[in-house]
């Protein structure tokens, strides 16, 4: 049995903008919709018995509105809603261990004016099995590609050409696939420690370009795998002297969809973030994808 593309409903409009783009995800990929409601219980002596019950009952009818619009906006959908007593966090990782794909938003009903990512979006990057799309909200006249196959938007993926993860580049190349359209891969690279020692005081042109070109050859022997295992995809390689999580952003700024990565840490339990992928997270324009990898 496929697995589902899986989202959270809240009834919020950022939420609907991230139940819309898993919706086209599942079209697209040719896979069920499911998507999970959470009323979790509430303290008696905090909220009456009676507010708690309508809270339900609102969290249902708002499931069941969004299943009946799914199903008339896309009839050839397989929609399935559920509503859960669990936390919203707790609700989507134990769904997402069944999960092709978790779909969020970046915030949903809660937080405050100026948080850019919320605590259950970045619990879910941090530490669901199955990769993560974060949406954030969607700008006048939607997403760049969130119309489907056919969209000149790109899909762009960070690229370490000396550690290259097999998780996120399939992700990657699957995604460009799927949409025909094409891969923006980037690497961004530092100058070496001995360029900025003390005993040199400036860095020649010719030293910089001997380095640079050093890292685009790496980087086209290491997509090498990938380029002969997906050849319907065009790739664009960029080899930017910039911190990663700025060429990433740089990259994205029309983008459909961009591409990290995060390192699993079976002693962590509730999984972390590295440094680069929290950036994305909280200056992203586009939806990202966090794609777990055990390397």
């Amino acid at each position: 049995m496929n697995r589902p593309v899986l989202a959270g409903v809240d009834g919020s409009e950022r939420g609907m903008a991230a139940v819309d783009w898993a919706a086209r995800e599942a079209v697209l990929r040719g896979l069920p919709l499911r998507l999970v409601q959470a009323s979790p219980s509430l303290p008696d002596e905090v909220v009456p018995d009676a507010a708690a019950e309508m809270l339900h009952r609102v969290g249902e009818r708002v499931l069941q509105r969004t299943v009946a619009d799914l199903g008339a906006r896309c009839p050839d959908l397989q929609v399935r809603g559920e509503q859960t007593a669990e936390a919203p966090a707790a609700a989507l990782l134990a769904a997402a261990r069944d999960a092709a794909l978790l779909v969020v938003g970046t915030r949903g009903a809660g937080g405050f004016d100026g948080l850019a990512v919320g605590s259950v979006a970045l619990r879910a990057a941090a530490a669901a099995v199955c990769p993560v799309v974060l949406v954030p909200p969607r700008p006048v006249g939607g997403f760049e590609a969130g119309e489907g196959a056919g969209s000149a938007a790109e899909v762009v993926v960070g690229f370490d050409s000396r550690r290259p993860v097999g998780e996120v580049a399939d992700f990657a190349f699957t995604s460009a696939e799927g949409r025909e359209a094409p891969l923006h891969v980037v690497k961004a690279w530092a100058l070496p420690a001995e360029a900025v020692s003390p005993q040199r005081l400036f860095v020649t042109e010719e030293d910089r370009a001997t380095w640079e070109d050093q890292e685009v050859f790496r980087v086209a022997d290491g997509l090498r795998p990938w380029r002969d295992k997906y050849p319907g995809v065009t790739v664009r390689t960029d080899v930017v002297l910039l911190h990663p999580a700025q060429a990433l952003l740089n990259a994205s700024r029309r983008s459909d969809l961009l591409v990290v990565g995060r390192r699993t840490d079976p002693g962590a339990v509730e999984g972390r973030l590295g440094p680069v992928t929290h950036a994305v997270l909280h200056h992203t324009h586009c939806p990202v994808v966090v794609v777990p990898h055990a390397g």
